[in-house]
């Protein structure tokens, strides 16, 4: 039986979308992506209630370059300062589109359910940038949230790592950095619908009529982040964490990882949480049936949707 969408997702994407959808765009057309994703993003938050309850503060600091990272904390008004648990996120936009800007809501929404702070790093975006350059900028952000853990309030002990489609595959790739370097040891890796195969670039006829991000973005953003190496099945883990052997995964902080049925990066998660489980990972996965990628942020108030960040959050509150 073929696949069907979620019928109340369905109606509020087509609501959102409309009845005909845009052109395909070129594969290698980053310009096009970015005007078209960030647009969207821009649209879907847009009409999103003030939450009055979540301050916002920017730090910087050095990228391995000497560029300057922006750092974006966000913190709920009134929580004591005591030393409790935070996140370094990485946000989505399949490495070569959205920033900061486009997370602000979600960043709030997060803490303000959970009371938990979250650290947004702004990392450059390929082509400009290419692999390493978002892992590592990336990397500077997740140091510096341990370097400051004291005088902003944080347990070193409970940094969780979190980020969202091409965020959840750099966020998995900063954990190999960090162990590969003996660095910060992170508490635990929350990975959503992560983009984590350079080598997902051909289409799945079951899947490719609902797909919101198609394998010819796939390829572009991989592309660009790659270059000529996008092709390769021996990239280094630190620039494509799907290239990991179980090996690779061994001593890990326990993962959460979530994706939709009808995501492109269904098969690879899937994989990937298989090998963090046979590296003696304990791993928290979630497949949700009869959605796209980026479902809940599409549709936030479906039960599926809420039952997705639901399951997030009871995850973060064991930190």
């Amino acid at each position: 039986m073929p696949f069907t969408m979620d019928p109340e997702v369905g109606q509020v994407m087509g609501a959102l979308l409309g009845s005909e959808p845009p052109p395909p765009l070129a594969v290698g057309d980053v310009n096009g992506r970015r005007k078209r994703v960030g647009g969207l993003f821009a649209a879907l938050f847009s009409q999103a209630p003030a939450i009055p309850d979540v301050s916002v503060k920017t730090f910087t600091t050095k990228a391995e370059d000497g560029h300057e990272i922006q750092l974006h904390w966000y913190t709920k008004n009134g929580n004591a300062s005591q030393s409790g648990p935070a996140v370094c996120y990485i946000h989505g936009g399949g490495m070569i589109c959205l920033g900061p800007e486009h997370y602000d809501v979600p960043m709030k929404t997060y803490v303000t359910h959970t009371g938990i702070p979250f650290l947004l790093v702004d990392y450059r975006l390929a082509p400009e940038f290419q692999a390493p350059v978002p892992v590592t900028d990336s990397y500077a952000g997740l140091k510096y949230l341990f370097e400051h853990a004291s005088e902003l309030g944080v347990d070193p002990a409970r940094v969780a790592l979190m980020g969202d489609s091409a965020g959840g595959g750099i966020a998995a790739s900063v954990t190999h950095l960090a162990k590969q370097k003996s660095g910060p040891k992170i508490a635990k890796q929350v990975l959503i619908y992560p983009m984590l195969d350079n080598l997902n670039t051909s289409p799945d006829p079951d899947t490719a009529p609902f797909a919101t991000w198609s394998v010819d973005d796939n390829k572009t953003g991989w592309d660009a982040l790659l270059g000529d190496k996008a092709g390769s099945d021996s990239v280094p883990i630190t620039h494509a964490a799907g290239r990991a052997t179980v090996e690779d995964l061994r001593d890990l902080a326990p993962a959460y990882i979530d994706v939709g049925e009808l995501d492109i990066f269904r098969d690879e998660d899937l994989v990937y949480a298989r090998k963090l489980g046979k590296a003696g990972v304990s791993v928290e996965f979630h497949l949700y049936p009869g959605v796209p990628h980026a479902f809940e942020a599409f549709a936030p108030m479906t039960k599926i949707g809420q039952a997705a960040v639901g399951n997030r959050l009871k995850f973060l509150a064991g930190l």
